[in-house]
């Protein structure tokens, strides 16, 4: 794997105006935290994290920080986006310890057409879009493959089914999540027209019946009282 490195530079001052600037300059403002070292607030190359983020290994893309003076091993941790242009607005940065195992997430990718799907009419959902593991950084996959073909309506594919290899990487979420399912298409139970027609056309006779029977039954008491 090719060394990638991030130049990056010590920040002193906050604020939006100084964030608008870096921005401006090609730079993001970011922090680095984790380790043995306290927080600390840097300015990160614009371009370089954003060809991290969009590489085969994601955030989880381990990489070389060059400060002024020191360097050190990282990984994106979080970052902000603006909604708007989609440009970084801000980036959380993590000090790796190689030998060091390490929590991260990682996305569970499938292949194959469900025979449920084309056998059977139903749907193919997907339900969990990664999952998180602990390892080594150097162990970190890019990605878990499942194979879907086999799925029937009503099969489903858990955290627990992905192949992983146990002595270098655990699962850590729920080994019952559901990540992929097959489903039966959902068909709206719906009254036939002409049955709501003769609903909306049949008179409300019982509540009138009801109202003439009361009405009635008064009109005998009031005579029984005169006599």
């Amino acid at each position: 794997m090719a060394k990638i490195t991030v130049e990056a530079t010590s920040r002193t001052d906050r604020g939006k105006n100084n964030a608008r600037r870096l921005r401006s300059s090609g730079q993001v403002p970011a922090v680095v935290y984790g380790g043995k070292g306290d927080a600390q607030a840097v300015a990160v190359n614009t371009k370089q994290v954003t060809t991290i983020l969009r590489s085969e290994t994601g955030h989880n893309t381990i990489f070389t920080l060059k400060l002024p003076g020191s360097e050190l091993q990282a990984m994106v941790k979080d970052w902000q986006v603006d909604p708007l242009k989609g440009g970084l607005l801000h980036v959380d940065l993590v000090r790796i310890a190689m030998d060091v195992r390490m929590r991260v997430k990682v996305p569970v990718h499938t292949f194959g057409e469900p025979q449920g799907v084309k056998l059977q009419g139903g749907i193919f959902e997907t339900v969990t879009r990664e999952v998180e593991i602990e390892c080594l950084p150097t162990d970190i996959p890019t990605e878990f493959r499942m194979d879907v073909s086999s799925l029937m309506i009503g099969d489903q594919l858990r955290a627990g089914d992905v192949q992983h290899d146990s002595e270098k990487i655990k699962i850590l979420t729920d080994p019952q999540r559901v990540l992929v399912h097959v489903v039966a298409l959902r068909e709206e139970e719906e009254k036939p027209a002409e049955a709501v027609a003769a609903e909306a056309a049949t008179p409300a006779e019982p509540e009138v019946i009801k109202k003439g029977k009361k009405e009635e039954e008064a009109a005998e008491k009031d005579k029984g009282k005169k006599k």
